[in-house]
């Protein structure tokens, strides 16, 4: 039984120190040997466990949502509170997936077309969400819902994915509580126009 649970501690641990490496460094810049010596292990060690850099990358992703609390997935009732609560998810949860987000849009990945499929899935339960709610009278009748959707993603992940823009405008950092807290806030408030107006 100790061996098992050695075994799934490391696999634990290289997850931790690969999901460090790629997510700020992008899949390319990431690194084999700082992923062994961020998880305290030897180089070698990652090939008996996975094939390669692509298949520790895919496995390391694979396990990021059993990670993730409950409320991270759920859609709010009231869609004022949509991008809100996405943008909160993100500071709470999300930073660094954020961050690679921005090396993967900037960098050739592999294909991963199961990946692509969770992704697109998940992206797309947004925009059936949005629809029902369009069609219960909770979305404005010339708001298109796919765009409508888009919309509010973009708000909730632009100010954190380009923290440069977000300090020349605001004179913040994304990362500050206080600035997090303000613009969660605007969201409630843009979004009651939106949707309540």
């Amino acid at each position: 039984m100790g061996e098992i649970r050695n075994a799934e501690r490391t696999r634990n641990n290289i997850f931790a120190a690969a999901r460090k490496e790629f997510f700020e460094k992008g899949y390319t810049g990431a690194r084999l040997e700082a992923i062994a010596a961020g998880a305290g292990v030897k180089k070698q060690l990652l090939y008996h466990y996975f094939k390669g850099k692509e298949d520790l990358f895919e496995a390391m992703l694979e396990q990021i949502p059993d990670k993730e609390p409950e409320w991270a997935s759920m859609n709010p009732t009231d869609p004022v509170h949509i991008a809100e609560h996405r943008f909160k998810v993100n500071t709470q949860l999300r930073m660094d997936f954020l961050r690679f987000t921005t090396w993967e849009a900037l960098e050739k990945q592999p294909e991963q077309p199961n990946r692509k499929k969770k992704r697109e899935a998940a992206l797309q339960s947004y925009v059936d969400d949005m629809k029902a709610k369009k069609e219960a009278g909770l979305v404005p009748k010339d708001l298109d819902p796919v765009m409508l959707t888009l919309a509010l993603i973009s708000l909730s992940n632009y100010p954190l994915i380009l923290g440069d823009v977000t300090r020349m405008v605001t004179g913040t950092e994304s990362t500050d509580p206080q600035f997090q807290e303000d613009w969660a806030n605007f969201l409630t408030q843009l979004s009651a126009r939106i949707f309540r107006e």
